[in-house]
């Protein structure tokens, strides 16, 4: 299982006029390639009456599930293009339709490529490029005499304190990267001189941004 992947945030989608011909970029994190099938059958169905529905997408932890389409396209000039934008991006697990209608100037193989590319571009833009990171979310319980010393070093270090729960004693719940986690206990225990419980709850994937989780 992988750690950590680039992908997008969630569904995005946006519009571009190029020599009259509108050019619609869809793009969606998937979580299998039955979930890519059925969004890009919905863009489709949404769009029956476009000149074109282009796609392509990447699934599997080694990107081994590629895939595209030039939907009547000249070969090379539109599938290929945004699946090429998706792995230059080093993106995963993302499927891409960039609906084309047509409005009467051609423009070339060199002009479909530039347009498709930026198709598929503005569509992941829309969607929020973020890097997906495995967290273990994990409960220190602390005294309140250590609470000051050991959130400040907590901040210091960029971990991410979820919540803070206080009864008789002080309740910190830490998201921390799962590659990271004997670190961070070991952390806790050198601040605290032992005198901590802790206990490792759930873990799961998290969006990332410029060091901040993206709600």
């Amino acid at each position: 299982m992988l750690t950590k992947y680039r992908t997008i945030h969630s569904f995005g989608n946006d519009e571009i006029i190029i020599n009259k011909s509108k050019f619609i970029g869809y793009a969606k994190p998937i979580s299998s390639e039955e979930e890519a099938i059925a969004f890009i059958q919905e863009i489709k169905t949404k769009h029956k009456d476009a000149t074109h529905n282009v796609y392509a997408y990447i699934y599997g932890d080694s990107n081994n599930i590629q895939r595209y389409s030039d939907d009547g396209e000249p070969s090379g000039t539109a599938g290929i293009p945004v699946l090429e934008v998706i792995k230059k991006e080093d993106l995963r697990n993302i499927a891409v339709v960039v609906t084309r209608y047509f409005g009467g100037i051609k423009l070339g193989t060199g002009g479909l490529v530039r347009a498709y590319t930026k198709g598929a571009k503005i569509g992941l833009e829309a969607g929020l490029i973020v890097e997906k990171v495995l967290f273990k979310k994990i409960k220190f319980r602390i005294d309140y005499t250590l609470y000051g010393k050991v959130e400040n070093e907590l901040l210091r270090l960029k971990y991410i304190i979820n919540d803070v729960i206080y009864d008789d004693a002080v309740n910190l719940i830490i998201l921390c990267e799962v590659d990271n986690t004997d670190a961070l206990i070991n952390l806790i225990t050198d601040l605290t001189s032992s005198r901590m419980t802790y206990e490792e709850l759930e873990e799961g994937y998290y969006s990332v941004r410029d060091n901040s989780i993206v709600k």
